[in-house]
């Protein structure tokens, strides 16, 4: 298969959206051979945090020498991106040669009468693949959505199953309470598993703690304590272990970490031989863009994903312990199908002025011009910008007109990556 074979392949796949549940992933897996079943995972679950779960746990595995896969969505890069071992992403060849074997099981499938794959379902099938013709040593695994019918848990039991932060979102998915889309992420735990948690609402942990017992599995909930935070640096203890550093921003991180450090220790237990040295040049290497990622320096420009309520809340909480009473300038990016005047509600009070843009090629984008309305009921100090290149234009030229006020470009992870490959093409990235 060709690369541009597999572009047309990817683009018609895509147009059959999304579908929960496992019958079809169990399917494509065994005609291309079960590659899931090679594979000792980390499987991650929660509503904010998991990328970044991900990539600390990701970063410990890959400093103590071993060849680590790592699967995750969205991706603010390219297409396939998301797809990784040891932080290098798989190459279009390698895609090219997993698209032709998963194409033709594809069109095996539909000729037998049976539903053919999503292009998440290709995507996760497309992954284990990978993972297993490498070899990995072990793969990091984030749920697409949910957990119970999402198509990356048709995996045999993790050795590790992490939950990050579990929020309401995707409602009509997933149900209406805490406690329902818990049950519905709770369903990755599988019997002779450990489980990892952040500090959840009780709501939650009472699910999660429920789900654990049922399954004859153990679980321990992550605490960081004695936070120092930092936009460069940030520090903390847990458990054992004093002063760990990270190098992500976000008041969220330390309990990010923190889990990822718990993960790290049940793996020594299982037979992985992960060194504190290890531990500590993983947590202090790991990256994750569109989480608090300062773009440049002065003034500041920092691209987060908050694009759910929970997550607005955290990066207003970042802004105040980071930013204290100083205000900012705000580009607003958000998708129709969020709750996006609470959103608002969060973050427009920190700001100064706001720029608001419509998330480009995206049809579930919320307009401008309707998220500048929502925007004016907390202040008139709104801009509505045609595309994301003119947003960052007015926003700089109103935060030097400000003495050069912090810029923060928060919403939908969707434009996040266009906003960065613009701020790299202006020459205006981070010193």
């Amino acid at each position: 298969m060709t690369e541009k074979e597999a572009e047309l392949f990817i683009e018609e796949t895509a147009k059959l959206g999304s579908v929960m549940g496992l019958d079809t992933m169990r399917e494509l897996l065994k005609r291309i051979g079960n590659p899931e079943k090679d594979l000792k995972t980390v499987h991650i679950a929660g509503t904010n945090g998991k990328g970044s779960v991900l990539a600390y746990v990701s970063a410990i595995l890959k400093a103590a020498g071993y060849k680590t896969g790592r699967y995750f969505s969205p991706s603010l890069g390219k297409e396939f991106e998301k797809i990784q071992i040891n932080g290098k992403a798989i190459t279009s060849k390698t895609v090219s040669e997993g698209l032709e074997i998963i194409k033709q099981a594809s069109e095996e499938m539909k000729e037998d009468g049976l539903p053919v794959p999503t292009l998440f379902e290709v995507e996760t099938a497309l992954a284990f693949w990978y993972f297993s013709r490498e070899k990995c040593d072990i793969a990091v695994i984030e749920c697409g959505l949910g957990g119970e019918t999402d198509a990356t848990n048709v995996i045999p039991a993790p050795l590790v199953c992490v939950f990050a932060h579990i929020d309401e979102d995707h409602k009509a998915i997933l149900g209406n309470t805490i406690e329902e889309i818990t049950r519905v992420k709770s369903g990755i735990i599988k019997a002779r598993c450990d489980v990892v948690s952040v500090g959840q609402n009780e709501s939650a942990l009472k699910v999660l703690r429920d789900k654990a017992q049922q399954s004859g599995a153990s679980l321990l909930v992550a605490q960081p304590s004695r936070v120092r935070y930092g936009l460069k640096k940030q520090r903390f203890d847990t458990g054992s272990y004093k002063d760990l550093e990270i190098g992500i921003a976000g008041t969220v991180q330390p309990e990010n970490a923190a889990a990822a450090v718990c993960t790290a220790d049940i793996l020594n237990k299982k037979g992985f031989d992960i060194s504190e040295k290890a531990l500590r040049k993983g947590l202090a290497e790991a990256r994750w863009n569109g989480r608090f990622t300062i773009l440049r320096e002065r003034p500041y420009l920092i691209a987060d994903g908050a694009h759910n309520p929970d997550a607005a809340g955290r990066l207003s909480e970042a802004l105040d312990i980071y930013f204290k009473d100083k205000k900012v300038i705000l580009i607003l990016g958000i998708l129709k199908d969020k709750e996006y005047d609470k959103i608002v509600k969060f973050l427009v009070p920190h700001a100064k002025r706001v720029v608001t843009l419509t998330p480009p090629e995206n049809p579930r984008a919320l307009p401008a011009l309707e998220l500048a309305k929502e925007v004016g009921k907390y202040t008139q100090d709104v801009t509505a910008a045609d595309s994301v290149e003119e947003a960052l234009e007015v926003a700089l030229l109103l935060s030097k007109a400000d003495g050069s006020l912090p810029v923060v470009a928060a919403g939908s992870l969707s434009w996040l990556a266009r906003l960065e490959k613009e701020v790299l093409r202006t020459g205006k990235q981070k010193k």
